[in-house]
């Protein structure tokens, strides 16, 4: 009998409340990380890094004027810009949301296609004909629209010169994004054709994305684009693309720390139930302790043994829910926007070894104590 197999033969001593024991492992590691992935696709782990976003620095809600372009252009370590003005709308019903992004094809194609998997066909497609439209493959697939359809879209808020709300499109292409984390749940129109048919904020945008020059460091370069603007109408601020996206998120709530609650409260709960269960365990095997340091086991020994049953329940237990919490996650409606990192699998890792090692500790102390006379008392 090996000191593993001792360890392994103890956990398993009882069969039914072990594996009691690792499904409620199994499921408090599947929620953490499910919720991870959600918190990383919501702050954007995957966007480009390099890439700026400029806002109206009182609000990202609020437009800026297009002519920024021109400014922005020209600055020293500004490599390519693009913009985008943004249409929430709904089809059917207004539960059955579709966001409409406005940009300049060519631009659009330059900064941001090859993420969005555009190929020069679809941007030929979009140039083509003004009420063109790229669908992404999330929204092609909820709405069930296919190439050449006729699809409208009613606005929440933006308005056509002539009073209506619905705005008619042509679905010239379908792009399936980069990978199967890169949100394609919105559609691609014209900036010329959306900015000409509006009622209100004709040439104005959202924002801007700029990529600065080789060399240039981004950090450096948002301090000077904001400068430009400093003391005008419209005053920016520049941000890398995650930070945008978070500080958006943000404007909705505080979800890392409504995550973070979720998942501290989760792996708390198991953490206090094994704890209790491997105590009771140590109390059920008093005189057997008492016999293996009766035959020469150290007490460090008699620690260790302990703390691998906690470990093994942890180890099987985080492994089996980090599994379905990325089966989940790659099976799940890309809408949702579950990111499943590397970063997360180290996370788990840590987390096991941790809570198991913590789990085991007390029960351990208390075992490894015991005097060999007491042990056989409980006989």
């Amino acid at each position: 009998m090996t000191f593993l197999g001792l360890a392994s033969k103890n956990a398993w001593r009882k069969p039914g409340r072990t594996i009691l024991l690792i499904v409620s492992v199994t499921i408090a590691f599947a929620l953490y990380a499910v919720l991870q992935a959600f918190l990383n696709g919501a702050s954007g782990a995957a966007v480009d890094q390099g890439r700026l976003v400029v806002a109206n620095g009182a609000s990202a809600a609020q437009s800026l004027p297009v002519r920024y372009l021109d400014t922005l252009e020209t600055l020293d370590g500004v490599d390519d810009v693009a913009f985008s003005a943004r249409m929430r709308g709904f089809v059917g019903t207004e539960d059955n949301i579709a966001v409409v992004t406005a940009v300049d094809p060519e631009r659009g194609y330059r900064v941001f296609g090859q993420e969005l998997g555009l190929d020069p066909a679809m941007i030929e497609g979009l140039s083509a004909e003004r009420d063109a439209l790229l669908v992404g493959q999330m929204l092609a697939r909820a709405m069930g629209w296919q190439v050449g359809d006729r699809v409208s879209i009613t606005g929440f808020h933006d308005v056509q010169k002539d009073g209506s709300r619905n705005w008619a499109f042509t679905v010239a292409g379908i792009f399936p994004g980069k990978t199967a984390s890169t949100d394609t749940y919105f559609a691609i129109a014209q900036y010329g054709y959306f900015n000409a048919m509006r009622q209100n904020g004709a040439d104005t945008v959202k924002n801007f994305v700029v990529i600065p020059a080789e060399g240039v460091d981004p950090q450096s370069l948002a301090p000077k684009i904001d400068a430009q603007f400093a003391n005008s109408p419209y005053p920016t601020r520049t941000q890398s693309e995650k930070q945008f996206l978070q500080s958006f998120m943000r404007q909705i709530g505080d979800l890392k720390a409504v995550v973070g609650m979720v998942v501290a409260a989760a792996l708390i709960t198991i953490f206090m139930i094994v704890v209790n269960t491997m105590a009771f365990a140590v109390r059920e095997r008093t005189f057997e302790i008492g016999v293996l340091k009766s035959i020469g086991l150290s007490r460090h020994r008699i620690m260790s043994l302990i703390l691998s049953e906690s470990l093994l329940v942890f180890t099987i237990g985080g492994a089996l829910g980090g599994i379905l919490g990325w089966i989940a996650c790659r099976f799940a409606d890309p809408s949702i926007g579950l990111v499943f990192s590397v970063a997360g699998w180290v996370n788990i890792a840590a987390l096991t070894l941790g809570l198991g090692l913590l789990s085991g500790l007390l029960p351990a102390l208390n075992a490894m104590r015991l005097p060999i006379v007491q042990t056989f008392k409980a006989r």
